[in-house]
């Protein structure tokens, strides 16, 4: 790719700065120069003026949980700007678990959920990846009505 196309100059194509793509990708560079993607710049939550990577939060779930599928997300809060929902397929999470396994990881207790929602399955795109969307928007449904199809794991 040699550059972009920008709307505010239809058909001049514009170089990236220093060479570089932006393409939204938190990514690792190992020693051998190997590249893996990490997650998406995009996907924070703003949690009392800290942003907290929601990717992060669900590999740390991945890990915690390797048999179980689990997706995070927000909910806006009127006092820290939003709280950290975790959807999990996972049969029996407790989330004093999730956080004794985030500290045991040096991780941030804002990395901790607040509420565990247990899913029997979650909103899939066709790659087969979560659908973020979808599942941003069952949860803030959720939190305005609540659902017998799911239930929330408390401080457990």
């Amino acid at each position: 790719m040699l550059g972009y196309l920008r709307s505010e100059n239809p058909g001049v194509l514009v170089p990236p700065e220093q060479g570089w793509h932006d393409t939204g990708d938190i990514v690792a560079i190992d020693g051998d120069g190997f590249i893996t993607i990490k997650g998406r710049a995009k996907r924070f939550a703003k949690i009392g003026g800290e942003m907290i990577s929601l990717s992060a939060v669900e590999h740390l779930a991945a890990e915690l949980w390797p048999d179980a599928m689990s997706g995070a997300t927000t909910v806006p809060d009127a006092r820290k700007g939003e709280r950290l929902i975790l959807v999990t397929t996972k049969s029996d999470p407790k989330r004093s678990d999730f956080l004794a396994f985030a500290r045991s990881r040096g991780a941030s207790e804002m990395m901790v959920p607040t509420e565990v929602l247990i899913l029997e399955k979650l909103p899939l795109l066709g790659s087969g990846k979560i659908d973020n969307v979808a599942l941003t928007n069952f949860v803030r449904e959720r939190a305005k009505v609540e659902t017998p199809a799911l239930s929330a794991v408390g401080a457990g």
